[in-house]
C-alpha cells in the first residue's frame, strides 16, 4: 500500500500529515511555507509512494464555501496539472484548528509551544487525515 498525505492549506502556511504505509496510523508530518509547498510535494512525492491526497475542505457554518477557496482552488488546479494521475480528495475541515489546539493543550506543552502556529497548522492536517480515514472504514 502507499501513504495519503493531508494537506491544510493557508495563505502563509500549510500543514502536512501522512498515514504509514498500510494508512494505519495518520501522523503530523511538517509545516511549510506556503510558497514552497509545491516544492516540497514533488520532492516527496517523488520520494515517497502517495494513493491519493486529501485537502481540508474550508466551509462556513451554514455549508456554504468560505472565503479562503478563492486560494485553495487555483492550488489544486495547479496541483492536478504536476501530478495528473493521483486523485485528490476533501474533508470538511470546520473546527479542525479548534481541535487542533485542544489536543495541544491535553498534551501539556508549555504556552510558547501551544503558540505555535507552524503547530497547529501541522495537527489541523493530522486531524484532516484522520477524519478522512475514519470516514473510509464505516464503509
Amino acid at each position: 500500500m502507499a501513504r495519503i498525505l493531508a494537506i491544510d492549506y493557508g495563505r502563509k502556511r500549510t500543514g502536512i500529515a501522512v498515514t504509514d504505509p498500510l494508512q494505519l496510523i495518520a501522523n503530523g508530518l511538517t509545516t511549510v511555507r506556503t510558497h514552497d509547498l509545491m516544492k516540497f510535494l514533488l520532492d516527496y512525492v517523488g520520494r515517497e509512494e502517495v494513493e491519493r491526497v486529501v485537502i481540508g475542505l474550508p466551509k462556513q457554518m451554514d455549508n456554504t464555501p468560505s472565503e479562503s477557496m478563492k486560494y485553495i482552488e487555483p492550488f489544486v488546479v495547479h496541483f492536478k496539472k504536476k501530478f495528473p494521475d493521483l486523485p485528490i480528495e476533501f474533508v470538511d475541515e470546520r473546527f479542525t484548528s479548534v481541535l487542533a489546539q485542544r489536543a495541544i493543550l491535553e498534551a501539556g506543552l508549555k504556552k510558547k509551544d501551544r503558540q505555535n502556529k507552524a503547530l497547529v497548522d501541522e495537527v489541523s492536517a493530522t486531524i484532516i487525515l484522520q477524519t478522512f480515514m475514519e470516514s473510509k472504514r464505516l464503509f
